[in-house]
């Protein structure tokens, strides 16, 4: 699927790391280092401005090294880049690890997936069909 981008960044474009890979990295599109202090958190640009198709959503995701290796990840995962934005894509980082960590210039700090969606249309009704799960949330399934 082609999706139409403006990149300010002066960075490679996001691309698939792996032949099956779902998701995209994006780099921060910054000019100095940015400190994240302990449970801190930053709205990074990444220079990246998109025209997603009607129908499709940009989800942003945390990277999963950065988040097992220093504790970074997306605040809002995933977070959700409407079709109609025409705007930056940032990204919402925090910080939850014990240290401070410095986001470099040109870093990778998050991964992008394309997904589609649909639209629902509400049919409100007094009564739902039954289901053998019933109305049992929170744990209800059990631990194993």
């Amino acid at each position: 699927m082609t999706v139409k981008v403006v990149n300010k960044s002066g960075l490679a474009l996001p691309a698939y790391a792996t032949a099956l890979a779902a998701g995209m990295d994006v780099r921060a599109s910054i000019k100095e280092p940015v400190v994240l202090k302990s449970l801190g958190r930053a709205i990074v640009p990444t220079g990246l401005y998109m025209e997603i198709p009607a129908g499709y959503e940009i989800q942003v995701r945390p990277r999963s090294g950065l988040a097992a290796k220093k504790g970074i990840t997306v605040l809002n995962a995933p977070g959700t880049i409407d079709a109609d934005y025409r705007g930056e894509l940032c990204v919402i980082l925090v910080n939850l690890s014990d240290e401070e960590f410095v986001i470099e210039p040109g870093e990778r700090i998050a991964q992008i997936v394309l997904s589609r969606h649909e639209v629902i249309e509400w049919e409100e009704t007094d009564i739902l069909s039954e289901s053998g799960r019933g109305a049992g949330g929170f744990g209800s399934t059990g631990t194993k």
